[in-house]
């Protein structure tokens, strides 16, 4: 590990690259099918009119900014432009009810609050009593809001409030951030509170300037380099990994219209790198699968052998190893007929793509690399400002997360939690400090509450959430996600939640993938009007039975799964089972489903 390299602040690197690309396409979203961009001499200027419209307000240098909304152009100006006079952004998920958006403005003593619609306003103006701290609302969108609130103004006249300013003293904003030291707070990013109210950790310029370092030393991005970010902007990962490192790379970034349109939009814009999580590698592969079960058994031939070609390519790229000639041959032919069209359906440009945040099957790394896309797997928190370990294009190893970035280093303590130690890890949580500590070792090294394993060459492995084991009553330590990865191989299982925390027994819960719910069935000749009546057929249940039968059959005996549920809807940020990440959040399934958990486990008589 060594000391941050960089010395300007992320303020100044802003305005360096906008100087130096000047008119050149910085930053794009798609918004009802239409395309909206700003140059990079746009792009600075409408942050710094909105950093000098907060100083108008009274915004000074370490005050916090609140913001709630989807991505767009008003998010990434808004950000910058508080950082560059010297505050500090407290993004928060459009997801969140009121209640803990007004705990996350009034913990952070926000002093303005940037809404995205009428919908963001309002749950800011509900706990208006609980905000003694706010003192502006500023909307983005103000259609259907009361503008005649002395307490509500739009962003069009944040902007003009700080264009008059610059006007009258040109220099200010730059002045202003000139006056940033590398030490200051950046921003707030909330973690959410699996044993308490959410905590706030606090991100400073180094933190992120040291991610830089780290990153500058192992990823080949490039200012030619465009991506389509969808992840959501409040996600520690897009924000550090693409918005903030895109931007000091030179990257142009394509914001997505939603969620629902980025297979459209990749496919439109053509990105040379994806940053994305497991789940949508998974989506993406799920689908190609499904489509191929829907062809004739010739071509399902034709593709196993394709797939089975693609692994052994994969297998040999992975250990550095020349194919065989025979090898070689046969995935020539291969990649036409098979690869090539995942390459395409993802714009035919893409060098990698991430898979961070969660364990990738083997299956779907080799099929997506066979494909000439690689998938960097990488593992980071929140507390160490996104990443701390990472694969790259010449050294990695699937199924791990790859070896520490250089601007941090790891350890495994005795009990397997990966420890680290850094200038991107965070110095604490804001007005928690009976949390800093407990997140600490007394020699300062952050307790990650994961647990794994570093092999030989220095590549890291995750096991286990430390708080994610589950104990039976038997004392039996178990990994759920072992268990849960084996069930999502099988493209019928959305998602699983393996329960049994001090339990006889292990139970789970399912969602299914509905695709493939339609397709099993009617291979089997179940007759249905809508999806939704299988659910309740014998037939088709006799299926999932064979499919969790078929799971149990490798595990053991303590690990089988004895009963299951399967919860009729799918899991979603919306209805609070996913994290932004599409994460399962445990915690809110076991609540959320308590009564059907306790179903599967009968009081002994």
């Amino acid at each position: 590990m060594r000391g941050c390299a960089l010395k300007d602040n992320l303020a100044q690197i802003f305005r360096k690259q906008a100087q130096k690309y000047g008119n050149r396409l910085a930053v794009e979203k798609r918004i009802n099918g239409v395309w909206h961009g700003w140059s990079w001499t746009e792009y600075y200027d409408n942050a710094r009119a909105a950093g000098l419209g907060l100083y108008s307000l009274g915004i000074r240098r370490g005050d916090r900014v609140a913001i709630l909304s989807e991505n767009r152009l008003e998010w990434i100006a808004s950000d910058m432009g508080i950082i560059g006079i010297g505050a500090c952004t407290i993004p928060i998920y459009v997801t969140l009810p009121g209640h803990e958006v007004s705990y996350i403005i009034n913990n952070s003593d926000s002093k303005v609050f940037i809404a995205e619609n009428k919908s963001a306003v309002q749950k800011a103006l509900s706990y208006i009593k609980d905000l003694p701290s706010l003192e502006k609302i500023v909307v983005m969108d103000p259609d259907g809001c009361d503008l005649s609130n002395p307490m509500v103004i739009t962003f069009d006249q944040l902007l003009n409030m700080g264009r008059e300013l610059q006007a009258k003293e040109k220099g200010l904003y730059e002045k202003l951030t000139d006056e940033i030291r590398i030490d200051d707070l950046l921003t707030f990013v909330y973690t959410s509170g699996t044993t308490g109210p959410p905590k706030g950790a606090m991100i400073s310029h180094k933190n992120v300037l040291a991610v830089f370092d780290g990153l500058d030393a192992v990823v080949p991005a490039y200012d030619t380099d465009e991506t389509v970010p969808f992840l959501p902007l409040c996600h520690v990962f897009e924000r550090i990994a693409g918005h903030f490192y895109g931007m000091k790379v030179g990257v142009t970034a394509h914001y997505t219209e939603s969620f629902d349109t980025i297979v459209e939009d990749i496919a439109a814009k053509r990105p040379t790198i994806v940053l994305a999580v497991p789940r949508v590698c998974e989506k993406i592969y799920a689908k190609i699968m499904a489509e191929v079960k829907k062809q004739p058994a010739w071509k399902q031939t034709m593709f196993g052998w394709a797939k089975n070609v693609g692994a052994q390519v994969s297998m040999l790229k992975e250990k550095k190893q020349p194919l065989p000639l025979g090898l070689k041959l046969q995935y020539a032919v291969a990649f036409p007929l098979v690869f090539k069209k995942l390459s395409e359906k993802l714009g035919g440009r893409v060098r990698w793509m991430t898979a961070a945040g969660a364990p990738l099957a083997r299956e779907i790394a080799d099929f997506f690399n066979a494909s000439g896309i690689f998938v960097i797997e990488g593992y980071g928190m929140t507390e160490t400002t996104a990443p701390v370990t990472l694969n790259t294009i010449k050294d990695y190893r699937f199924g791990t997360t790859g070896k520490c970035l250089p601007c941090c280093r790891i350890k495994i303590a005795s009990d397997g939690e990966i420890l680290i130690k850094g200038d991107n890890v965070i110095s604490g949580y804001w007005k928690m400090p009976e949390q800093t500590k407990e997140a600490f070792t007394e020699d300062g090294w952050l307790m990650s509450g994961d647990i794994g394993v570093i092999d030989k060459d220095g590549f890291l492995s995750i096991t286990d959430r430390k708080k994610d084991l589950i104990i039976t009553a038997g004392g039996k330590n178990i990994a759920p996600q072992n268990i849960e990865g084996m069930f999502m191989a099988n493209p019928l299982f959305e998602n699983v939640v393996t329960i049994g925390d001090r339990r006889k027994y292990l139970t789970a819960l399912f969602t299914l993938n509905r695709d493939e719910m339609i397709r099993l069935a009617s291979l089997s000749g179940i007759r249905f009007d809508k999806p939704e009546e299988l659910y309740d057929k014998k037939e088709f249940l006799a299926i999932v039975d064979k499919a969790v039968e078929e799971v149990n059959k490798n595990l053991a005996r303590v690990e089988s799964i004895k009963q299951y549920r399967i919860i009729r809807h799918s899991f979603s940020t919306d209805t609070g089972e996913l994290t932004p990440s599409l994460k399962v959040k445990r915690k809110v399934v076991n609540e959320k489903y308590k009564d059907i958990i306790e179903s599967m486990y009968p009081p002994e008589v």
